[in-house]
Formats: structure tokens, C-alpha cells, sequence
């Protein structure tokens, strides 16, 4: 069976591209959910990896869920009350939870539209840049449903709670351009240019040493409950750590004898 998600590398750099082009990279199957996963769980296990690309092949980023199998009840929408709750539980609810414990940088590059769930998705990453004909909508209203992914907690840290709001209680579109300046992406460029900045950022945060770089997204994650004593603390135990590699010494000298840093992971 063709893979949701195609990968290949470049250098420390992993890009995975949704690849059901024909029903716009919908999240239909629960065997899609479980590539998120295995994704997820291969590059914990794999320390080579500093950045990861999503994107989507096709028209669309992700066009959420496939509202033929909503009316039909059918796939991951069949069943009563506490099956469906399970379903979701077990199947797409496990993508924010994967996707948010990653220590490495997530970059979206959004090339269509996302829409549902695949704004949901988007908003996973760390970083989101996208084609200047992308469309965004937090639509699950328009269909008579709440957001079942965990776009309620997500949208917000993005946008702020009062767009946020707004979006998920109107189901309303918004392009690019809105986007920019809402926060929700940093940059919004041409289609063929897409991937070009989406791999220029993550050459650029590749090029820093590993372990910095994970403890950083780290503390950037923990930093959204934790109270300052807390995360300061935290941080001390990191910066501690980060003290006693092998690449930040390699970084200090570099500095000083200015020339390039050559980081070996360690």
C-alpha cells in the first residue's frame, strides 16, 4: 500500500509530504493517524534528525476530514456515541499529542488549502509558511461539529483567543494574506517558492548544534504552563547540560578563532 506520508532527507533535514493529492491529503484512515505516529516515534529514535518539513503534495495542505465518510458514517465515523469517542481518542487525537512531543523544530509548509483539521495540523508545528494562495479555516462549525483534535487549545496560542474565537465560531475562511498578518504564518510567498523558504529556515536552524536546538524547542514548549520559577529552573538544569557538550565548546572556539563551527551531534 502507498505510504500517507512520503519521506527523504536532506542532510539533518527530514521533509514529509502528505500524499493523497485526489481527496486534497484528507485525514480519513486510521492507518494515516498511525504514520503520524511511527513518524514521530522514528525520529525520537533517530538523533540525526534536527528539522522536519510537512507539507502536502496536490492542490491542498490538508483539507481535514472527509465529509462523504461524515454523512455515510462510514471509516472513522461509524459506530455509536462512546465507539465514535474512542475513535477519536485512538485515531487522529493521537497526531497533536506525537507531534507536540517532538524535541526537533516543526516547519509547516502549507501549500494549499487547511482546512479542519489540517489547520489544526498546521498549527502543531513550530513554524508555518505558506503559498500565497493558501486558504485557512477552523470549519468544523460549518458542519455542526466542534474541533476534535485539539484545535481549541491549539488555535488560540497561535492567533490569540480572540481570533481564535472568532474562526472557530464563524467557520469562516481566511486567506494568506489575513493569515500574515494574524501571526498565523510567518511568511507568505508564491507557490514555487514554498519550498525553497520552508528549507532555507530549516537549513538555517539546522545549522546549530543538536542539543541546543532540542533543549530550546523544549523550553519553548514547557515555557506555555509552567510558571517563571519553574521554567527558570528548568532552564538552569538545560544550560547546565548545554555547558558541557562537546559542540558548545566547539561553538565558543569557533567564535573566537572565527571560522565556521564544525558540530559533530555530541
Amino acid at each position: 500500500m502507498q505510504a500517507f506520508l512520503e519521506q527523504e532527507r536532506e542532510g539533518h533535514i527530514l521533509v514529509a509530504r502528505m500524499n493523497r493529492p485526489e481527496s486534497r491529503n484528507a485525514l480519513t484512515k486510521p492507518e494515516y493517524m498511525q504514520e503520524f505516529v511511527d513518524l514521530c516515534a522514528d525520529i525520537r529514535r533517530n538523533r540525526s534528525i534536527k528539522v522536519l518539513v510537512l507539507t502536502g503534495n496536490g492542490p491542498a495542505f490538508c483539507a481535514g476530514g472527509n465529509v462523504k465518510d461524515m454523512r455515510d458514517r462510514t471509516g472513522i465515523f461509524e459506530g455509536g456515541p462512546a465507539e465514535l469517542r474512542n475513535q477519536y481518542r485512538d485515531g487522529i487525537q493521537r497526531i497533536p499529542l506525537c507531534v507536540y512531543e517532538l524535541d526537533i523544530p516543526v516547519i509547516a509548509a502549507i501549500n494549499g488549502p487547511a482546512i479542519g483539521a489540517g489547520l489544526d495540523l498546521a498549527c502543531m508545528c513550530d513554524v508555518r509558511v505558506a503559498a500565497d494562495s493558501a486558504k485557512f479555516a477552523e470549519s468544523f462549525i460549518k458542519l455542526g461539529l466542534v474541533p476534535g483534535d485539539g484545535g481549541a487549545w491549539l488555535l488560540q496560542r497561535v492567533v490569540g483567543k480572540p481570533r481564535a474565537t472568532l474562526m472557530s465560531l464563524t467557520g469562516d475562511t481566511i486567506n494568506s494574506e489575513q493569515a500574515l498578518e494574524w501571526g498565523l504564518i510567518t511568511e507568505s510567498v508564491p507557490a514555487d517558492e514554498l519550498m525553497d523558504c520552508a528549507m532555507g529556515i530549516a537549513r538555517s536552524m539546522a545549522a546549530n548544534p543538536a542539543h541546543a536546538l532540542r533543549m530550546t524547542k523544549r523550553l519553548l514548549r514547557e515555557a506555555e504552563h509552567l510558571s517563571l520559577p519553574s521554567l527558570l529552573e528548568m532552564s538552569a538544569a538545560y544550560q547546565a547540560l548545554a555547558h558541557h557538550t562537546e559542540d558548545h565548546s566547539e561553538a565558543v572556539n569557533a567564535f573566537l578563532e572565527r571560522r565556521e563551527p564544525r558540530y559533530t551531534g555530541n
